[in-house]
């Protein structure tokens, strides 16, 4: 994945004691002085970590819910629910949520949480232990909410927060978990939640906060239809006009979604160098419609893939999204739409380009970190596939034979080395079933 495309049919890589690549090329690397762990990855292909660049994961708990709905009949069906979170439920849904995606080949994951229910506890902090149990790099997104449905907005009134008091937990969270060096495990955005369940004085201030902080700033936009109703209802404009008026297109922004976006939004878009995030699986449960990611790719708007949350997307398996991200590409615009190394760039390069995390992540190149993904492509499902990109994007989900996160290992075997996966699943149980109890 690197800017000349490499590609070694047969060779190595050597990870150093920092976690960064000393060395990558053809046929075997040669002997290194000192102690080496030496991995045979016959039968495999080796890429970067997937990069997933929008997720919700809370929303594990409320799984399987309103799945005939549209955004807007399911966001209503479950912000009640949602409004009963606490930090043992996020907590618990969070690890195993970022456990199933390190299954799946992510090594970096964002998240946009935007729920803070006031006798719910630190949400933000019980998600950022549960990333620090599983190993992946996290870049969680204070979100925030503060336009009720008594004021127009679609969240009910008991789970948006005051401005004030929004604008100043991010600052706080900014200030308490963001790590700006260049091998973070941990950073921070700035996230107001969307267009109907945010005040523009919160849209336009959050930007300025994140601009001074220094951090990334992360929305949804253009997601449906709904939304594209709204915006010309409400603000006479465009969701991509109503977000360039209040400071929020350039290149330390990416947006969720993108669907609806006309040719001015998308020249826009790349003039100033704003990111989207692509959530193909998502878009297509919920019926919001295909975004047009050949034009955006064309017109050189950045461009990441996300799962998105667990609600509206209940596979959560980062890999599968460059299937259908290069599904969603040709049936939009024919099968030359997108190609299969295209698919893996998005999910790689792409990805780590919008967190703003490509010097050091994104290629395997010396130098840069080893947040690595060995694949076991010589499984029955996988053989006579002679192109193994293609077996990784085209045939079924392949087993990870290795995930390395600054060259520390999460997944060995197709198993989670960091943590025990059936507890887990029953921590995931239980967070569900109290969850629903205190909605009833």
């Amino acid at each position: 994945m690197d800017a000349a495309g490499t590609e070694h049919a047969d060779g190595h890589v050597v990870v150093g004691d920092d976690g960064r690549i000393r060395a990558v090329g053809s046929g075997h690397a040669g002997r290194f002085p000192g102690p080496v762990r030496r991995i045979d990855g016959t039968g495999c292909l080796l890429t970067p970590g997937l990069v997933n660049t929008h997720h919700h994961l809370y929303q594990w708990a409320t799984r399987g819910l309103a799945q005939d709905e549209t955004l807007f009949g399911w966001l209503k069906a479950l912000y009640p629910i949602w409004g009963r979170l606490d930090a043992e439920v996020v907590g618990s849904a969070a690890a195993a949520g970022l456990g199933w995606l390190a299954l799946s080949g992510c090594t970096l994951s964002t998240d946009h949480h935007y729920v803070f229910p006031n006798d719910g506890g630190d949400v933000l902090e019980a998600e950022i232990a549960a990333a620090r149990q599983i190993g992946l790099r996290f870049h969680p997104c204070r979100g925030s909410m503060d336009l009720g449905a008594s004021d127009g907005g679609l969240p009910p009134d008991r789970i948006v927060e005051d401005t004030d008091a929004a604008l100043a937990a991010t600052e706080a969270a900014i200030g308490r978990w963001h790590d700006p060096a260049p091998d973070a495990m941990l950073q921070i955005g700035v996230a107001p939640c969307s267009p109907f369940s945010v005040t523009p004085r919160l849209m336009t201030e959050a930007a300025e906060l994140a601009r001074r902080t220094g951090v990334r700033l992360h929305t949804h936009l253009a997601e449906t239809a709904d939304e594209s109703d709204y915006c010309a209802e409400q603000f006479g404009c465009t969701p991509a006009e109503y977000a360039e008026r209040l400071g929020w297109l350039g290149d330390d922004v990416w947006l969720a979604h993108g669907v609806h976006l006309d040719d001015a939004a998308v020249a826009r878009l790349a003039a100033t160098g704003t990111g989207v995030a692509h959530c193909p699986s998502s878009n297509a449960r919920l019926g919001a419609g295909m975004a047009r990611l050949r034009d955006l790719l064309d017109a050189r708007v950045p461009v990441g893939l996300g799962v998105d949350g667990a609600a509206s997307q209940e596979a959560n398996q980062l890999s599968s999204e460059l299937r259908q991200a290069l599904y969603t590409a040709r049936l939009r615009g024919g099968p030359a739409a997108l190609t299969a190394r295209e698919a893996l760039r998005l999910g790689t390069a792409g990805g780590a380009r919008l967190l703003g995390r490509d010097a050091d992540l994104g290629s395997i190149e010396r130098g840069k970190l080893a947040d690595l993904a060995l694949w076991r492509l010589d499984t029955l499902g996988h053989e006579g596939i002679d192109d193994k990109v293609a077996a990784l994007v085209l045939g079924p989900p392949a087993p990870v034979e290795l995930l390395l996160v600054g060259g520390a290992p999460v997944v060995e075997r197709g198993a989670l080395v960091t943590a025990d996966a059936d507890a887990l699943a029953r921590g995931a149980r239980r967070a569900h079933r109290k969850l629903m109890k205190a909605a009833r």
